[in-house]
């Protein structure tokens, strides 16, 4: 066990900073990297619930506790998984201009959790400190601190915080609304139609006319021209300045 000092005592290294166990004379040659990328697709096939690591070493052809001995617990396991995903997403954060940088990383951050659907589950927690997400958080949060509205700390703070907010809420929202569709066998459009003759008789009442305006008038969105529009607006508003 690798241990490390810290303020509250001593306890184990992180899993990024522990070394890649010598290797053994087995017939599966193991890493974190190998272990980590059959969980994504066995993630990707079942969801988070369906994820053991019984069911990763069958996948990889060994005993369970050989996994031991390169992840300590699930916990790990989902940090390894997550930093395979920011590694994608920090691919897009190139040397560019602040708001293009902020841009690319958010619509490359939708398209990684549409692509890993059990990624968005684990944003908006506690931060995720691996690596290559923190190479995301750098380039972000230095793109953002350019901004002409962000005059100081607080100010990126609050800054990323709303940006975040905005990101999580809207990638859990579209990867829910999949998932729903597929648990039940009905698309938005289905469902609209099956609840369209009660909304009617609702609407008609006339205490509503707002919402009644917008499922009149109101277009069917595009779901990532809405993102896109609806980041922009985001990052304009924060970025503007404070407001009287």
């Amino acid at each position: 066990m690798y241990l490390m000092d810290t303020p509250y005592g001593s306890g184990p290294l992180p899993v990024w900073e522990r070394p890649e166990p010598q290797p053994r004379a087995a017939p599966v040659p193991l890493s974190r990297e190998k272990i980590a990328a059959t969980a994504i697709r066995l993630a990707d096939a079942h969801g988070l619930d369906g994820l053991s690591v019984r069911g990763i070493a069958k996948e990889l052809g060994v005993g369970p506790m050989r996994l031991y001995d390169y992840v300590t617990n699930r916990s790990e396991l989902l940090d390894l998984m997550v930093d395979v995903v920011y590694a994608r997403i920090a691919g897009s954060a190139r040397d560019a201009g602040w708001r293009a940088t902020v841009l690319a990383v958010a619509h490359a951050t939708r398209a990684a959790a549409l692509d890993h659907e059990w990624f968005a589950d684990l944003l908006g927690g506690r931060p995720h400190l691996g690596p290559h997400a923190l190479a995301v958080g750098e380039a972000t949060a230095a793109a953002l601190s350019q901004a002409p509205g962000i005059r100081g700390i607080e100010d990126l703070q609050r800054a990323l915080g709303a940006l975040n907010a905005f990101i999580v809420g809207a990638i859990r929202r579209e990867v829910t609304e999949r998932r729903t569709a597929r648990a039940t066998g009905t698309d938005e459009a289905a469902w609209q139609a099956s609840h369209g003759p009660y909304l009617t008789r609702m609407l008609d009442t006339g205490r509503y006319p707002t919402v009644a305006r917008l499922v009149h008038d109101g277009a069917h969105l595009d779901a990532g021209e809405t993102f896109a529009h609806n980041l922009t607006t985001v990052l304009d508003g924060i970025t503007a300045g404070p407001h009287a």
